[in-house]
């Protein structure tokens, strides 16, 4: 496997050097993701940037995070489950909810069960999700803004979940406590 160089704020090419000085500052330890992105400033830009407009979106935070959390299960990506993990209980999600999530279940609760089934199905259908699948998430009380607001967390995910798997992203010390191993496929 090519060894993609994990960089610090110093050792980044100086197009991602603020971006990583931000993102540190913001979370309080620099996401190893971030360094491995920094390889390539503009997916760097491209994610942190594409996040932060998901975070405007109309979905609820719980959701936004449900919708990341299930996507990045399904594409078997250990370290976004665990960094989604927090960003979900941070957001106020209860743990049987993220149990479910890890273990790529369906939630109980009827919204998030129609967020992360469509988010799930939309994923995997590579954005041609059969009609049924979209009539259920509308009809769980959901838009069509809010189906178009899924296919901004299937392009995040797409950048980091491939990014993580390309570049092999180990998980920082702040993250282990909510490790995840992939199940086999």
């Amino acid at each position: 496997m090519t060894d993609f160089q994990l960089h610090t704020v110093e050792s980044a090419p100086k197009e991602a050097q603020a971006n990583l000085q931000a993102a540190e500052k913001k979370m309080g330890f620099l996401p190893n993701i971030f360094a491995k992105m920094a390889e390539t400033p503009t997916l760097l830009e491209a994610y942190l940037t594409l996040d932060g407009i998901y975070a405007k979106t109309s979905l609820s935070p719980v959701e936004q995070q449900a919708a990341l959390l299930a996507i990045s299960a399904d594409n078997r990506c250990e370290f976004c489950v665990a960094a989604h993990t927090g960003g979900i209980k941070k957001a106020g999600a209860d743990d049987a909810v993220i149990k479910d999530l890890r273990a790529r279940k369906t939630p109980n609760d009827a919204k998030l069960a129609a967020v992360t089934r469509f988010a799930r199905h939309l994923n995997e259908q590579r954005g041609w999700p059969e009609q049924e699948e979209l009539h259920a998430f509308l009809e769980a009380g959901f838009t069509q803004q809010q189906v178009l607001e899924l296919v901004i967390a299937c392009a995040l995910k797409t950048l980091s979940n491939y990014t993580n798997h390309v570049a092999g992203t180990p998980l920082n010390e702040e993250l282990k406590s909510l490790a995840w191993e992939a199940p086999a496929s």
